[in-house]
């Protein structure tokens, strides 16, 4: 993090950031903007800028959210990878609706998105697996992701099992492992304010366009 960064933290500290949002063009896109925040999020010093809560509803309507990685995103959705038999996988079979957000304390901002779930090809799974060090690769296969353990010993035990059987070989792309992508119809940009007369610029896709508008904070 920069002084300068460092400064403008500690003077609008509780109170938001001092400055609104810039005018926008009435054809800009949300991706555009996110790039712009998610490189500003980066350039802060915040650790894993990355990360967002994924939120999901069971079949009752119980909802639960958890923090998992962004690891893409481009104009057709942003991308996380899991392990398909997990909880949340089950929650967020294809079409289900799914909402994601980040949040970027030092810097007062939020992004929330709204959108339902597709799953990414084979290929780009398997891309995106091989890009990964071993051992995470090793612990997809020895993970049983949301499911109770037998024992303590049962992970490591399954850990060295996937081991031994993979030695000296490329770790195949699991079939029950791979990504998410989250095709958005709503991504809400909130910037701190002071007096916490935020700012929520949203952008909302009809009929394969954006509209553009502001909510009350």
């Amino acid at each position: 993090m920069t002084l300068l960064e460092k400064l403008r933290c500690l003077f609008t500290f509780g109170q938001g950031v001092a400055l609104p949002l810039p005018e926008i063009p009435a054809n800009k896109s949300p991706f555009e903007l996110f790039q712009t925040w998610f490189d500003d999020a980066n350039k802060s010093g915040i650790l894993l800028p990355e990360s967002m809560s994924v939120s999901s509803c069971d079949q009752e309507g119980q909802p639960s959210s958890r923090m998992v990685l962004l690891k893409s995103w481009d104009e057709n959705g942003f991308v996380f990878y899991t392990n398909y038999g997990s909880r949340k996988s089950q929650e967020l079979p294809e079409g289900a609706k799914v909402a994601l957000l980040f949040h970027w304390s030092v810097l007062q901002r939020q992004v929330r998105i709204e959108g339902v779930v597709k799953r990414t090809s084979k290929q780009q799974s398997e891309a995106y697996f091989h890009s990964r060090d071993r051992g995470s690769q090793i612990g997809a296969w020895a993970s049983k992701q949301s499911q109770k353990l037998t024992n303590s010993s049962e992970l490591k035990d399954r850990e060295n099992l996937y081991k031994e059987k993979f030695k000296d070989k490329e770790v195949p792309l699991p079939e029950f492992w791979g990504g998410i992508n989250v095709e958005p119809s709503y991504i809400e940009f909130w910037q701190g304010r002071a007096s916490r007369l935020h700012d929520r610029l949203c952008f909302e896709k009809k009929g394969g366009q954006w509209d553009i508008f502001t909510l009350h904070p």
